[in-house]
């Protein structure tokens, strides 16, 4: 088992009985230097601060207590996922319902919309249709464009490769 699912083992006892999911974690670094362990956890209503810290607290005293990386030093960092952090888990888009989100697919095309639903295999985004200049729209018509699909369209989960909310300040 290497470090990383040792750090995830260890966390399970504090997720409050899968209420908190982790959404990420890194190790950096390697022994006989400086470690950096990385955390990332949510829940379906947010995780707050003292959560964190009350977390990073406990992990961080059982992990020096076992002596978890030797006599290496670390570094644990307990936080919440940012806003500009990808959606990863089915959770986190349920959360994000009525959101306008940016979805690289896996043939690197992008789609942008109102994420409108979450079923067990896709999510439905509300498609905006792109704002294009009038050269723009000259140099499209010269050439046979791919029509993009525009309002409804379901976006199986296979298909995603990165997915992120866009941060409006309106």
């Amino acid at each position: 088992m290497d470090d990383k699912a040792k750090v995830t083992e260890l966390l399970q006892p504090y997720l409050a009985n899968e209420r908190l999911y982790i959404v990420d974690c890194q190790i950096a670094g390697r022994q006989g230097g400086r470690i950096k362990v990385t955390i990332l956890l949510d829940s379906d209503e947010g995780i707050t601060i003292d959560e964190c810290a009350e977390i990073s607290r406990k992990l961080g005293a059982q992990m020096d207590e076992m002596n978890f990386f030797g006599e290496s030093p670390f570094v644990l960092e307990v936080s919440s996922p940012g806003v500009d952090f990808p959606l990863k888990f089915r959770r986190q888009y349920v959360r994000n319902i009525g959101r306008t989100l940016v979805v690289t697919l896996a043939d690197g095309k992008t789609q942008k919309g109102k994420l409108i639903s979450v079923a067990d295999d896709h999510i439905v985004l509300a498609i905006e249709p792109e704002k294009k200049s009038k050269s723009k729209k000259k140099k499209e018509a010269d050439l046979i464009a791919e029509v993009t699909p525009v309002g409804p369209t379901p976006i199986s989960f296979e298909q995603i490769k990165k997915a992120n909310v866009e941060i409006s300040f309106k």
